[in-house]
């Protein structure tokens, strides 16, 4: 399956974005492969609405199944369950340590969006 970690830049042990919609990009990480790649989110950091909606149908086009952030908002959270990507919560630090946590099983599926939009 493939994962996508919010991040702020292309390095697995650059640090983990905590927000969504509005984050720099996204590492796109193969747990078949060990393989990554980078997809850049740019063009949704200055949109005035619907940056969540936006990065999820980045997110989905990628295949990933699952989704690591820091932090998401309601219309994300729908656009992507919608989707079938699950939604985990991660601890912040490295892209790296968030992609350990998830396959250690420290990470839990979330419940809904943890934060209202336009944060």
């Amino acid at each position: 399956m493939k994962i996508a970690i919010s991040s702020g830049g292309p390095d697995l042990n650059g640090s983990m974005d905590p927000r969504f919609g509005r984050a720099s990009g996204f590492i796109i990480y193969d747990e078949e492969t060990g393989g990554h790649e980078f997809v850049d989110n740019t063009q949704n950091l200055t949109l005035p609405q619907g940056a969540g909606i936006q990065a999820a149908q980045n997110v989905a086009a990628t295949g990933a199944g699952a989704v690591i952030t820091g932090h998401v908002g309601p219309k994300a959270y729908k656009a992507l369950s919608h989707g079938g990507i699950g939604v985990y919560l991660g601890p912040g630090g490295t892209v790296r340590e968030a992609i350990d946590a998830y396959e250690a099983g420290r990470l839990k599926t979330a419940a809904g969006p943890d934060k209202e939009g336009h944060w």
